[in-house]
């Protein structure tokens, strides 16, 4: 492993107008990591995760992905985006075009792949995630479920370093949770740099490196799963635990 970290994020905040919404977070992570960020709602989970790409632009602090640090410089900006991979609750498929379609469009435009190669890794992809039989399918034929394996697939097919995950199963129904977070413990398996933003512990507890208490934008407790869940130091931790473990 090497001893820089993959990404590296320092002093980092993040203002709404008045609205505080992230206070100074620090989080190093390590190639081939599993790191998941849980908390309550609007506690800055999310637009924390998507400040590592610029989705959100922190105002005060720094990023940086493996040695590139984020800045208003958009070819930094492009170079960060082409190198992580990102998955939403919404998974924001084109409905028009056909799932082989949808995770190929990229990998042709952006990094110039023959169709042929495109496709053939777009299949590879499919059978990863569990739905090689959907490739020729429209996202509005498919389970939300499939259609979030399409949107891991999708992202996965430009090749990137590290995956970025943002509440992926919180807008599914609850029977199609499980085969979702099984393509991403397959993902992780596979040795894939990720970072979670989920409230599903028991995916935490089996692939999670380290997980990150967030609450009111700041880091409030880390540590592995297992002091998490067995020894959690903090009260906040302890309260917000014994609510989300009971359901």
């Amino acid at each position: 492993m090497n001893n820089e970290p993959i990404i590296k994020c320092r002093g980092v905040h993040k203002w709404y107008g008045d609205f505080h919404a992230i206070k100074g977070v620090d989080i190093d992570v390590y190639e081939g990591e599993v790191i998941v960020i849980f908390g309550p709602s609007g506690s800055g989970k999310s637009t924390f995760i998507r400040t590592i790409n610029r989705l959100e632009e922190h105002q005060q602090g720094t990023i940086i992905v493996d040695g590139t640090e984020l800045s208003h410089d958009v070819r930094n900006i492009e170079k960060i985006r082409t190198e992580t991979g990102m998955v939403f609750q919404q998974f924001n498929l084109f409905p028009h075009l056909t799932v082989m379609q949808n995770i190929t469009l990229a990998p042709i435009w952006v990094r110039n792949w023959p169709r042929v190669k495109a496709e053939a890794k777009a299949m590879e992809l499919l059978e990863m995630v569990g739905i090689p039989e959907q490739a020729q399918k429209f996202p509005g034929n498919l389970s939300g479920g499939q259609q979030q394996r399409v949107a891991i697939a999708r992202a996965l097919a430009m090749e990137p370093k590290i995956m970025l995950f943002d509440e992926p199963t919180s807008a599914l129904d609850p029977e199609m949770i499980k085969e979702v977070l099984d393509a991403m413990i397959d993902l992780a398996k596979s040795g894939m740099t990720m970072i979670v933003v989920t409230h599903e512990m028991g995916f935490a507890r089996e692939v999670a490196d380290r997980m990150y208490f967030f609450d009111e934008g700041k880091i409030i407790e880390t540590g592995t799963p297992d002091e998490i869940y067995r020894n959690p130091q903090e009260d906040r931790t302890k309260l917000f635990l014994s609510q989300i473990l009971q359901h």
